[in-house]
């Protein structure tokens, strides 16, 4: 598990990008976007299945993982928004196809509607895409980001934990919550994960989710069961609002189904991204 990393970079409006690819260059691209507080390293087993079909693209988003955190970074929505589509032109990439998870999700839907980046499919896992979201702690982190970032080390550490343990239905592996947290630690760390929860800002999910009906892909919404960050009731009624979505629920996940049951969320993205859901 300790063996993910990203050897390429990029620079961005945002800050530089830490990247990478896997499988064969010649196959049809699929691109992931990781979710909040996580990376791509939550992709891992998924973007390795998927690389025997696929090439596959990963990254960090800035502000996250491995990529640049910086003070005064802008890590907001509308940000990773324009360097999601940046990157595709970077990469070349005309119509690959888009697997986005929680806050990914946002972005990939702002990345199509509000910048006309081109998608063969569009996948989205528990993406945070409906108003009203954000947890109570979220919101009240929201409101004092610079309180939090003055937290004793260990003391936020220990709440970091906490706070990325419930994603999860089952329970993480020590060694994954270990990885997951530690990119939010030390003196970089944790003001950045202050920093990425006070830019938050629900208007930015506001701005796209009356253009939902807009969408002329193939979309797949799949939802953890399980998920105590998003109720997958959220996903049904996403799928009630894109045309012809398909609403895929996988028993026994949270809100990680990468790390939850990621045998079954890569069957059914195979079968979507193969074209046979």
């Amino acid at each position: 598990m300790s063996n993910w990393r990203l050897t390429r970079t990029v620079d961005t409006l945002a800050g530089t990008v830490r990247w990478d690819r896997l499988g064969d260059p010649g196959a049809p691209a699929v691109v992931l976007l990781h979710g909040t507080p996580f990376s791509s390293y939550v992709w891992r087993a998924v973007a390795r299945s998927l690389a025997h079909r696929f090439q596959v693209f990963v990254w960090d988003m800035p502000g996250y993982g491995t990529s640049e955190m910086s003070e005064g970074q802008d890590v907001s929505l509308a940000a990773q928004g324009r360097v999601f589509r940046a990157l595709l032109d970077h990469w070349e990439l005309e119509r690959p196809s888009v697997v986005a998870h929680d806050f990914g999700g946002a972005v990939a839907l702002r990345a199509r509607l509000l910048h006309g980046a081109p998608y063969r499919r569009l996948a989205l896992v528990d993406p945070v895409a409906l108003a009203p979201w954000g947890s109570p702690f979220f919101r009240l982190v929201g409101e004092h980001p610079h309180v939090f970032e003055q937290l004793p080390p260990a003391l936020h550490r220990a709440l970091v934990r906490e706070y990325v343990s419930s994603a999860s239905s089952p329970g993480l592996h020590p060694a994954t919550l270990d990885r997951l947290v530690e990119p939010w630690t030390g003196e970089r760390g944790q003001p950045a994960f202050y920093r990425q929860i006070g830019q938050a800002d629900q208007r930015f999910t506001d701005e796209v989710q009356p253009r939902y009906g807009e969408l002329d892909l193939p979309v797949l919404v799949c939802w953890g069961e399980d998920d105590a960050w998003i109720p997958a009731a959220k996903g049904r009624e996403l799928a009630e609002a894109v045309p012809g979505a398909r609403l895929r629920l996988i028993p026994g996940a949270g809100h990680l189904v990468q790390e939850d049951a990621p045998a079954e969320l890569t069957a059914a993205l195979v079968d979507f991204l193969d074209g046979r859901d």
